[in-house]
Formats: C-alpha cells, sequence, structure tokens
C-alpha cells in the first residue's frame, strides 16, 4: 500500500516542498530510503523503527520504500523523521485513513521513544511553504512551533510526539493551534556598555554615531588600554530597533543556523558577532561541504566586531571584501551555490604598531619602520577602501579619567540616530535601501547634493589625498548621514570637512608614497 506524506527541503535559506512517498509491499523485511538522502537521513531508519514501536504502533515487517521526492536535491538531516514515521503507519493500516480535507506537512526528528525534538530552519520552510501553499496545515515540534508561526498564512500545529500526529490524522485529538504573538519588533535592551560609561574619546564616540546612523564601517586605531573595545562594545545601544522585515531576515538566519534557543520567536535584538581573530574563512564567510551562513550573515543588520583585526589571517580579510561591497555573500560548493544575505556594520580594532604604542605620549615604541609598515600593511588597501571611518583612540589624560562629565548617554545619542535614520528611509523610500551605507554610486550622485564650497572641498581633497573612486563615494556617503543627523538637506563644506577626517589612513598612505 502507499501513503504519502508533504514535507519541506531547507537549501540556503529557501525552502522547497518535498513529498515523502512511502511503499509497502510483501517481500523480505526490508527498510531502505531513496531520493538523493545524505547519512543522518539513512540513520533515520533506525530512530523511526524504534519510535513507532515505543509509541505503541506496529512497525510492518515488510519490504518497506521510501522516497523523497524530487530526487535531485540533496536531502539532510533528521527532519523527515516524522513524514517517514507517519508514512509507514499510514501505509501499513489495514483500512486506509481518511486524509484531511487541506494540505498537510510535517517535520520533525523523532527520539527513540518518539517524542519529536526541535530541528534547525523551521522559520525559513515556513515561510517559503506560505508562498508555496497558503493555508497549509504545518506540523511542526513543539519548540520550533513559536518560530513557524510567524509564517502567519499557515495553520501551525505543535506536536509532541508522533502518537498526538496519528491521532490528529485519525481526527481522534486535534494538535493545538499555534498563532504568532505581538511579532512587532521591540527596542533593543541597554548593552551592558553605554557611552556615558566610556570617559574621554569624543571624536571616537562621535564617529561611532555617524556609524550608527548611516550603518556605516569603522575602524578603531589606538594604543592597548585605550578602549577601543569598550566603545566598539557600546555600538549595540545606539543601533536604532529592528523593523519587522529586518528581524525576520535575522530570525531566518539564526534557525537556519541552529541557533535558535527552544521555543523562541522573533528576534527582536541586533546581533552583535565577536569572532575571535583564529576563525577560518569558510566560519567567517560561511561553507561547509553543504554550506552553511558564517559570521558576516549571522551578523546581519547587526554589528560584526574583529578586535585585533590585523591579527586575523589574510584570506580571511581579503574574503570580506564582497560581502562589504554587495552585502550579500555567494558560497559556492560543489553541491550547492547559495546566497546569504551580509549586511552589516564591520567594526574592527587594532594597535598602531606591533608593540601598540606608536605615537603613544607616554611609552616609547620600539618598533622599526619597517616593522610598522608591514604591520599595517596586513589590511589592504581595497580592504580599508571599504571602510568609510578611520577613527584614532587616543591614551586618556588623568582629567578625563577623573571627571569624565558632559558625555551623551546611548539613549540620547540613539534619539539623534534614530531621526537621522528616518529621513534616510523617506528620502531612499523608492529604492528599497535602507540606510546611506547601502547606496550604489547612481543613488550617491542622485541624493548626496553638494553646495558649491563643499565641491570645492572635495575636489581638493581627491587630488591631494590621492583617493579612489570608492573611497570618494564613501567620503559622500559619511557626509550624508552627518548632514542627516544636523537635519540639512543639502551638504555643505562643515559635512564634507568632517567626513574628510575620517579618512586619516589614506592622508598616511599618501604622506608614504
Amino acid at each position: 500500500m502507499l501513503a504519502i506524506v508533504n514535507s519541506v527541503v531547507l537549501v540556503g535559506l529557501e525552502g522547497q516542498s518535498v513529498r515523502v512517498e512511502v511503499d509497502i509491499s510483501n517481500g523480505l523485511p526490508l527498510c531502505d530510503i531513496v531520493g538523493l538522502p545524505d547519512a543522518s537521513v539513512k540513520e533515520s531508519r533506525e530512530r523511526v523503527r524504534a519510535a513507532i514501536k515505543n509509541s505503541g504502533f506496529d512497525f510492518p515487517l515488510r519490504r518497506i520504500i521510501v522516497n523523497l521526492a524530487p530526487g535531485d536535491i540533496k536531502k539532510e538531516g533528521s527532519i523527515y523523521d516524522l513524514p517517514i514515521a507517519l508514512g509507514i503507519i499510514l501505509a501499513s493500516a489495514e483500512e486506509p485513513l481518511e486524509e484531511p480535507g487541506e494540505a498537510v506537512y510535517a517535520i520533525g526528528e523523532l527520539s527513540l521513544e518518539g517524542s519529536l525534538r526541535p530541528i534547525p530552519g523551521v522559520l525559513p520552510m515556513a515561510l517559503a511553504l506560505q508562498e508555496i501553499e497558503p493555508g497549509a496545515i504545518f506540523i511542526v515540534p513543539a519548540a520550533n512551533a513559536n518560530e513557524a508561526a510567524l509564517a502567519t498564512r499557515l495553520k501551525v500545529l505543535a506536536a509532541e510526539n508522533l502518537s498526538q500526529v496519528v491521532k490528529h490524522w485519525r481526527g481522534e485529538e486535534k494538535l493545538p493551534t499555534v498563532r504568532a504573538g505581538d511579532s512587532t519588533a521591540q527596542p533593543t535592551a541597554v548593552a551592558a556598555v553605554d557611552l556615558a560609561d566610556i570617559k574621554g574619546q569624543v571624536v571616537a564616540k562621535r564617529g561611532l554615531e555617524i556609524a550608527a546612523a548611516g550603518g556605516h564601517n569603522i575602524l578603531l586605531i589606538g594604543s592597548p588600554g585605550s578602549g577601543k573595545t569598550m566603545l566598539a562594545r557600546s555600538m549595540p545601544s545606539i543601533l536604532p530597533p529592528l523593523t519587522y522585515e529586518e528581524a525576520l531576515t535575522v530570525t531566518k538566519i539564526y534557525s537556519a543556523a541552529g541557533l535558535l534557543a527552544p521555543g523562541q520567536g522573533l528576534m527582536t535584538e541586533r546581533p552583535f558577532r565577536t569572532p575571535h581573530h583564529t576563525a577560518s574563512a569558510a566560519s567567517i564567510i560561511g561553507g561547509g561541504r553543504v554550506p552553511k551562513p558564517g559570521e558576516v550573515s549571522l551578523a546581519c543588520h547587526g554589528v560584526l566586531f574583529l578586535d585585533e583585526i590585523a591579527e586575523y589571517r589574510r584570506d580571511v580579510l581579503e574574503a570580506l571584501r564582497q560581502p562589504l561591497e554587495d552585502r550579500v555573500v555567494t558560497v559556492s560548493r560543489v553541491a550547492a551555490s547559495l546566497t546569504y544575505p551580509a549586511s552589516f556594520i564591520l567594526i574592527g580594532s587594532m594597535n598602531p604598531c606591533p608593540c601598540g604604542y606608536y605615537g603613544d605620549p607616554l611609552k616609547e615604541c620600539q618598533c622599526t619602520p619597517h616593522q610598522i609598515m608591514q604591520y599595517r600593511k596586513r589590511l589592504s588597501g581595497p580592504l580599508l577602501d571599504r571602510i568609510d571611518l578611520h577613527l584614532e583612540v587616543p591614551r586618556l589624560t588623568y582629567s578625563e579619567v577623573e571627571t569624565g562629565a558632559g558625555a551623551d548617554s546611548s539613549a540620547v545619542v540613539r534619539e539623534r540616530v534614530q531621526d537621522a535614520r528616518r529621513r534616510q528611509l523617506d528620502r531612499l523610500a523608492a529604492t528599497g535601501v535602507t540606510c546611506n551605507a547601502a547606496m550604489n554610486a547612481r543613488q550617491v550622485r542622485q541624493y548626496c547634493r553638494l553646495n558649491a564650497p563643499a565641491r570645492n572641498l572635495m575636489r581638493n581633497a581627491f587630488s591631494k589625498m590621492g583617493l579612489s573612486m570608492r573611497a570618494h563615494d564613501r567620503i559622500l556617503r559619511v557626509a550624508r548621514t552627518i548632514a542627516d543627523l544636523e537635519g540639512a538637506d543639502i551638504i555643505d563644506a562643515s559635512h564634507i570637512a568632517e567626513a574628510i577626517q575620517y579618512r586619516s589612513l589614506d592622508w598616511e598612505e599618501r604622506k608614504e608614497g
């Protein structure tokens, strides 16, 4: 007898429907799974066998063939345990069970006792499924129900075990329906580091405000103990809250990576990722035999903080060039070529030299000019071009340590950032771009309007600093953000001058040249 149960397969962040076809016929006892399954899917035979028996059902001692269609897509993971077990029970029933009137899809990993365990990737599967078949029934493990319910055009049913699913199918006991709660993204909680808690560093704090307002990348350069890490960790406290669309994207990525806590629904806090400098290129960019999201995707709509960025491997840093420019990352493997979103703010911190004290007023630098040059060359020109603000973080004086008065709190700065972001959203509404840093070259020409003094200053800076076209456009984007913070429609010379001063490494490269 033949039984068919619908399920879903996850390819990158996109889902596709799968038919789990189970045929039971006479012959020697056998259970075989076909349809391009990997080893983890093939292992489900033993889990399913034990789960069916321990749930009080009979496992047929006959020839069982399970086909996962379509057969040209790789199936991996334990998500097909539930539909396979359900198909075997339906196909072995003496009397055919009536199928529900609506389309039913099921996913879930079974334990040996028959209970359902949470699985990764439920949200992107649910979002894809509601496009494929709106109004369908989606049976998921109870621990995944909240995230699946974010797909509001599906009827999400939460199951604790296999027995509950079979009883629901037979009409004996209905599974509970889970609906999305209040899914409006809430403001992020105040970070552990408030800007008001950081002594001094007025210029660096101003740079952080500009970066948060426009979504710009930052490089913090200063001697050890000057406060670079504290400044970076204060960034989440001044970023605007996630929009619903951004929160949905972040939750999809974390769901696909298996990083959502059981029972968690929509993520409402911006990610802050801090990978160690020994991380590989695959862990940063994404990869594996079947590509998975890397740190650049896990930091989407949040912050990727690379502490001591010069200590990262050269191939890791160079791999950042494409996602920093395109705000997506494409990972190609033999098995698949997948694209993940990677729209994040990069914050890098580094010492000015190997010993850390070049230019320090109190401690003498022990490095030779050649050592300093080689150290700084660890960040290539093309990578530095993609970092909008180069901020110097000098050693604090005792008066700054003692007083530290006059600093705005993160809450006050965040209000200014949100006002600037609203101006950007209104101006860029027709483009689909949400912040100044994401504008392309054509949009820069259209929306970064300069008055005559600003044009003259930009012209002089371009020739004297030897700027590339990318650096030129990034200065204009930063100037546009500074103007937004002041509520100005036209970029004037003061905005350009402030944006230029944040390109200190361009000046130094020009001098060395």
